[in-house]
């Protein structure tokens, strides 16, 4: 790619220089950076030398394109990593000599780092006695996401740097809701130091464990700051409004002994604000740096998208338009429908008039939600489907009980491993056996189940598809069957044979059998994702828990499934820094999108009536904002605070997505929502404001 005049200019800055360069998606930062890099590399730097911090996985994608894909060079590779796995690799680097200190009961012990699931499975050891005790009591919220807030909230601290005693006072000082709300706080309190203490007994490292004590304990070590600053003397950091005050603080105080530097900052942008994203503290770092560039350009959006961002933000903000020159209507196409399934027919039309009428590649399109329901996730798969439009799908807090393969999975291997003593049921299987095969619907399923499902002395049983009548064997259909009996077959052959670990077992039956034509999991890109997704959630698991259960003679995998069925939510794995290039329609909420960071030509929002593009997600048990760095102990947390919350998140929200988009923006309206109620959020009245701005003239 040719690069623009700005573009060649950060390029060719003298090496030793500390830049910081700021502007809108779209402009050419990152490619800007990419190209920064490769200089770096064709100038003698080791590739050893340079560190590339990232807030997500996922923001590396052109980081990893450019390492992979260059030839190998000498000295090393460039190293890719978030703040917290640089933490991670110090704390277990230099453990030998801050263990002790740092309070750990087993200082000679190694540390045992913990997975999102692993915390929660420890957090959920912890609570779930508490909660018979009478804990959390008024709180109404499946159990998997009480786990989740509170080591939600000792993430927080750590990253912002106050003590994880005072998120209670902190919390309750910003209430101003029912008394009965502060004895919750008081219950997260008590549950997040007990946590920790355990932590500590046992040399467990959650996220905010490793943080506080790389930040208190191995940072200060000279010899650590010698070792960092010896292995790399060229820092590039990309959305560095991503990243945290524990990233943003470390950056600041490593600068000076950088040879060089490069931070990337996107304007309107700090989407991950619910996770400690601090924009405003990113950008103090500007004023360090030696060299501030300024991008303004957009190299992806068109004039008239430009414009709608401009005249829906001015609308957003009560300000009067002076209104733009460039006619933003074109970068529009809407459609109003009374039901929600009517605006998903609509969607499904578009894309295909999109793929097949003017050549559109289904990977240049989008389809985006506030939020990626079951039914939306489900409504919108089976219509592209019956278009043959190949899809994928991202949201990356689902639960792994929620996703369909892994109800599946569990269930096969529930099957598959009769010792467990497991509970299935006929709904179960006939769920597995629709999901697995390809010509069985939901009757064929549910008939299958009811003959050839039996649980005999606990021990589950399934019949061969001969020993079925002739009549019921037609109504299923003789294809049906015999792939019915290969999966029977293949799961009695695994049971003659020693238990795999789940992972394998995972592994195995998805390549020998799953995978392969007559199965659905055959042309499902999902499916494959999620099993893998499963197989590297099993495997840290097991890796953490195992040595403990050994004691209680439970066999990892008979824990892990129980788990899961709890609603253990699984962490975001990503096999690699790589972002997947399927050719394929992709369904994402919006702040998902925009965390994979490349544009598209055809974005179609669904549901702009819906209060929920501007909604907070509801977390009784923690609060992004009041535990964030600003607020300040001793302000009540008010409506207006919401009102305003809710309008910067538009704020920064639509020009994210306006900026990512090189064509045209498809508007479902819907008066009446997925829930059936008629609804008119703050976006549609902005979208409204703009388009009789321009009929006026």
């Amino acid at each position: 790619m040719e690069l623009t005049h700005q573009q060649r200019g950060l390029v060719d800055q003298p090496v030793p220089d500390h830049i910081f360069i700021e502007g809108s998606a779209g402009t050419g930062k990152t490619t800007a950076a990419v190209s920064r890099l490769l200089r770096l590399l064709n100038t003698g730097v080791p590739g050893s030398a340079i560190l590339v911090l990232l807030p997500q996985r996922t923001l590396g994608a052109p980081y990893h394109d450019l390492v992979s894909s260059s030839a190998p060079m000498p000295g090393g590779t460039v190293t890719l990593l978030t703040a917290g796995g640089l933490a991670q690799r110090m704390v277990q680097l230099f453990w030998p000599l801050i263990a002790r200190e740092a309070g750990f009961a087993q200082p000679d012990a190694p540390p045992v780092f913990l997975t999102m699931e692993t915390a929660q499975y420890h957090m959920a050891k912890l609570v779930a006695p508490l909660l018979e005790k009478g804990y959390f009591e008024s709180v109404v919220i499946e159990r998997n996401r009480l786990f989740s807030q509170i080591i939600d909230n000792l993430n927080k601290a750590s990253i912002v740097g106050f003590p994880h005693t005072e998120i209670g006072e902190r919390l309750k000082a910003a209430w101003a809701g029912k008394p009965s709300q502060l004895r919750v706080f008081e219950d997260v309190q008590d549950c997040a130091k007990q946590f920790r203490q355990i932590c500590l007994q046992h040399n467990l490292l959650d996220f905010s464990l490793q943080i506080e004590v790389f930040r208190k304990y191995v940072w200060n070590l000279p010899i650590c700051k010698k070792y960092l600053t010896n292995t790399y003397q060229h820092l590039i950091t990309d959305n560095i409004e991503e990243d945290t005050p524990f990233a943003h603080n470390l950056i600041a105080e490593w600068l000076p002994d950088l040879e060089s530097a490069l931070l990337v900052y996107d304007h309107h942008a700090g989407y991950r604000r619910f996770l400690g994203a601090d924009p405003d503290g990113a950008y103090l770092i500007k004023d360090l740096c030696t060299t501030q560039l300024v991008f303004e350009d957009s190299l992806v959006a068109p004039k008239p998208i430009i414009a709608l961002g401009a005249h829906i933000e001015r609308t957003l903000f009560h300000t009067p338009p002076p209104i733009p020159s460039v006619d933003p209507r074109p970068a529009l196409v809407f459609h109003t429908s009374r039901y929600y399934p009517q605006m998903l027919d609509w969607v499904a039309e578009r894309v295909a008039h999109l793929v097949y009428e003017q050549s559109v590649s289904p990977s240049e399109i989008v389809v985006i939600a506030p939020y990626m329901s079951d039914a939306l996730r489900y409504g919108l798969s089976h219509r592209l489907a019956q278009n043959s439009i190949p899809i994928r799908t991202h949201r990356p807090s689902r639960s792994l009980r929620e996703e369909p393969v892994t109800h599946v999975l569990i269930t096969l291997a529930k099957l598959a491993h009769p010792d467990w003593n497991s509970i299935i049921t006929k709904s179960d299987v006939s769920f597995a056996l629709q999901q697995t095969i390809d010509g069985m619907d939901l009757i064929r399923g549910q008939l299958l189940a009811e003959i050839v499902f039996r649980m005999r002395d606990g021990i589950p049983q399934l019949q061969p598809f001969d020993q079925i009548i002739a009549a019921t064997q037609e109504r299923i259909t003789f294809l049906a069957g015999e792939r019915y009996d290969r999966l029977r077959n293949w799961i009695e052959l695994y049971r003659s044979y020693p238990p795999l670990e789940l992972d394998h077992f995972f592994a195995v039956i998805f390549g020998e059998l799953l995978s392969q034509p007559g199965y659905r999991f055959h042309a499902s890109y999902d499916s494959g994702s999620i099993t893998a997704r499963l197989i590297e959630s099993v495997q840290k698991f097991r890796q953490v828990v195992s040595a403990s259960l050994v004691k209680l003679t439970i066999p990892p995998g008979e824990e892990y499934t129980r788990m899961v069925e709890e609603g253990v939510i699984a962490a975001q794995y990503v096999e690699s820094w790589q972002r997947q290039d399927e050719n394929a329609v992709l369904l994402s909420p919006a702040y998902s999108f925009l965390m994979s960071n490349y544009p598209v030509s055809f974005q179609f929002w669904l549901d702009v009536s819906s209060r929920s593009w501007s909604d907070r997600l509801a977390q009784p048990l923690t609060h992004p904002y009041v535990l964030s760095r600003y607020w300040p102990r001793d302000k009540v947390w008010t409506d207006a605070d919401e009102v305003e919350t809710r309008i910067n998140a538009l704020h920064r929200l639509i020009p994210g997505l306006l900026n990512r988009c090189r064509q045209q923006i498809y508007l479902g309206i819907c008066d009446l929502g997925e829930q059936g109620y008629e609804q008119r959020g703050p976006l549609i009245r902005a979208i409204n404001r703009v388009l009789q701005d321009y009929a006026s003239q």
